[in-house]
């Protein structure tokens, strides 16, 4: 025999009734006993536990519906001092801005939102005396795990370290990389179906974790294809900006030298974008006079004028991976490789095209002023 079905409005005057004078939430416990469930049962779903999986979708439903009319709210503080946790983990990046760090948080926040986690977020700038000093500050608040962001960490800590790009092989430290031969490969491949022979190299700053892999992976990747590298067609990003004007004083660089160049491959977007932005102050087109291919695949490659062809680097994607493993770490559910590999893709756009006959006499005259 069914029971009949209660009014949505009348619902919502029997639980005002239920919920005690004067209070403007109700407890787990309260909260439980108006559903004659278990403080267990409503916790699990509650606090969005793996345990929860195994609870039926429609008891699910009630216990969400019921927590909101009656105003539950998760008390994380309690939770914490109960099962001495502080379900909050420390991220430390080299600077908050536009590009990489920017899209490896998005993934990160992702994966801590649907386990109901926290984090603490410091940029460092790569001054020595903060990154010595922000893994001891973020154990201050009780992180129960730390993820280094194209940082370096050489300390022995008494917690997890996920490490996104290229970080030095150490103890306690799992990390997260992109395969830089595949992802150097797919670019230098594009450049010879076009026709490129003469091609130019951004390299990164030397701080940076994956400035060491990625060359080493074109030097390796050229060797194979027949490309020369030619030391006067390389250069080096300078300073400690990662935004575009680094590219823009490379590609200056370059173009004093007065060396033949059709091709371009920046060590990222952001220096990428700078370099095309000088090369159209030379007077040079791209991609008609000088073909320019970027790292990385950041919003602001689809939308430059030309459109970026990059490298595609599935940086959310590795938040997500480094939030998620770092989780199972502190759980202790599994223990992970040492390094886990994740794979590039290669997007083609306005910025490369075919060598043409005349660029391949002569370099066009730079004006530069």
């Amino acid at each position: 025999m069914s029971l009949p079905k209660i009014p949505a409005e009348q619902k919502r005057q029997r639980i005002d009734q239920d919920t005690p004078v004067g209070r403007s939430s109700v407890s787990l416990k309260e909260l439980a006993a108006h559903l004659g469930l278990s403080q267990t049962t409503v916790s699990r779903v509650i606090n969005k536990t793996t345990a929860a999986d195994r609870i039926p979708q429609s008891t699910q439903k009630r216990i969400l519906e019921a927590a909101s009319l009656l105003k539950y709210e998760a008390n994380f503080f309690a939770r914490g001092l109960r099962n001495k946790k502080s379900f909050t983990i420390g991220v430390m990046v080299p600077e908050i801005s536009e590009g990489y760090s920017t899209a490896v948080l998005s993934g990160i926040e992702d994966a801590l939102l649907q386990e109901g986690f926290f984090y603490f977020i410091v940029s460092h700038r790569h001054r020595p005396e903060l990154l010595e000093g922000y893994p001891k500050l973020l154990l201050s608040r009780a992180v129960e795990g730390i993820i280094a962001v194209d940082t370096q960490i050489n300390q022995e800590l008494p917690v997890p370290i996920i490490a996104v790009s290229g970080h030095k092989p150490h103890e306690g430290v799992v990390n997260i990389q992109l395969d830089h031969t595949k992802a150097v490969r797919l670019a230098l491949e594009h450049l010879l179906t076009l026709g490129h022979r003469k091609i130019a190299f951004i390299k990164g700053q030397v701080f940076s974790s994956d400035t060491k892999l990625r060359w080493k992976a074109i030097c390796d990747v050229s060797s194979l294809l027949g490309i020369d590298i030619d030391p006067q067609l390389t250069v080096q990003l300078e300073g400690s900006s990662t935004g575009t004007v680094s590219g823009h004083a490379a590609a200056r660089a370059l173009l004093q030298r007065n060396k033949k160049f059709t091709a371009i491959f920046a060590f990222n977007d952001l220096s990428a974008i700078g370099a095309i932005r000088a090369l159209s102050e030379a007077n040079l087109r791209v991609p008609h006079d000088v073909s320019v291919v970027g790292f990385d695949d950041v919003l602001s490659a689809s939308t430059n004028n030309p459109g970026l062809t990059t490298v595609h680097q599935p940086l959310r994607e590795m938040g997500g991976i480094a939030a998620s493993t770092l989780l199972n770490m502190i759980r202790k559910t599994n223990t992970p490789n040492r390094l886990i590999r994740v794979l590039p893709t290669f997007i083609v756009r306005q910025s490369t095209c075919h060598v043409k006959e005349t660029l391949r006499k002569s370099q066009p005259r730079v004006l530069l002023g």
